[in-house]
C-alpha cells in the first residue's frame, strides 16, 4: 500500500463521521436534480464520485375531491386511494409516503395520510408516491409508462379522480450510506493519479472526507453519490 492510501485510510479511522452519515444506512430515500447553488452548479460537488442506477423511478400523484358534503368528499377520497393500494401488486407498481425516506402506504397505514387543500372552495386532495424498481429491462420510460397505465386502472369514487405529476421523475436509492467505502476508494485512486502526475515535488492534502455522503440526481435514472470533500495540492517543503 502508498504511503498516501496508507495516509487516507488512518485519515479515515481517526476521523469522527458525523451520526447523519448513519441515518441512511437501509433506508431508502428521495433523490432529486436539485443543487444548493443557483445556476444549476454547485461549487460544493466535487466531480469525483459514484455514478450509478437509481433503484426506484418514483411519480408523485394526488387524489383530489370536490363533493359538496366534508365527510362523504374525504370517504371518497380514501376509497380511492384503498382501490390503488389493492391494484398496486397487478400492476407492479408500489405506493408510498414521505418527502426524503420512503415509507410505504398499505391497507393499515392510508387513512394517515393528510388532507390538504386544493385552492377551491369545498375540495380535498390526498398526495403520495407511486414507484416502480428500475433494472431487469425497466427504464425511465418503462416506468413512466407502467404508472400511466396503473393511474387509469384505478376506478373513481364519486367525484374523486387521480391526478399525476406531468414531471420528470423524481428517483430514490436504497441505503446511500453503504456505498460511502466504494466512494472513498474512487477518491483515493483519484488523488493517487494526481500526485502521480505533479510527481515527487507536489503533496494532495483531501480535506472533509468525514462529511456525510450526499446525493443528486444526474440523467433519467442514474443517481450520483459523493462526499463533499476538497483536494489541496501543495508544493513540499
Amino acid at each position: 500500500m502508498s504511503i498516501l492510501l496508507r495516509s487516507l485510510f488512518v485519515a479515515l479511522c481517526l476521523s469522527p463521521v458525523p451520526a447523519m452519515a448513519q441515518d441512511y444506512a437501509n433506508d431508502e430515500v428521495v433523490v432529486t436534480g436539485s443543487r444548493r447553488a443557483s445556476g444549476g452548479f454547485d461549487a460544493s460537488r466535487p466531480v469525483i464520485g459514484l455514478r450509478r442506477a437509481a433503484d426506484f423511478a418514483i411519480l408523485q400523484v394526488s387524489i383530489v375531491g370536490d363533493t359538496r358534503d366534508r365527510e362523504v368528499r374525504r370517504t371518497e377520497i380514501l376509497q380511492m386511494v384503498r382501490s390503488a393500494i389493492e391494484l398496486a401488486p397487478k400492476h407492479q407498481v408500489e405506493l408510498a409516503t414521505g418527502s426524503v425516506v420512503v415509507e410505504p402506504l398499505t391497507l393499515a397505514n392510508y387513512r394517515n395520510l393528510g388532507f390538504t387543500g386544493d385552492g377551491r372552495p369545498d375540495t380535498d386532495r390526498v398526495t403520495f408516491r407511486v414507484k416502480v424498481k428500475l433494472g431487469s429491462g425497466v427504464d425511465g420510460v418503462a416506468a413512466r409508462e407502467r404508472i400511466q397505465r396503473f393511474l387509469k386502472a384505478v376506478p373513481s369514487v364519486g367525484r374523486a379522480e387521480v391526478q399525476g405529476d406531468e414531471g420528470n421523475l423524481t428517483l430514490s436509492i436504497v441505503g446511500p450510506d453503504k456505498f460511502r467505502g466504494e466512494i472513498l476508494d474512487i477518491i483515493a485512486a483519484d488523488a493517487k493519479a494526481v500526485t502521480g502526475r505533479l510527481g515527487p515535488d507536489y503533496g494532495v492534502e483531501l480535506r472533509g472526507l468525514d462529511r456525510p455522503v450526499e446525493w443528486t440526481q444526474v440523467g433519467l435514472t442514474d443517481v450520483f453519490l459523493y462526499v463533499p470533500y476538497t483536494m489541496v495540492v501543495s508544493p513540499k517543503p
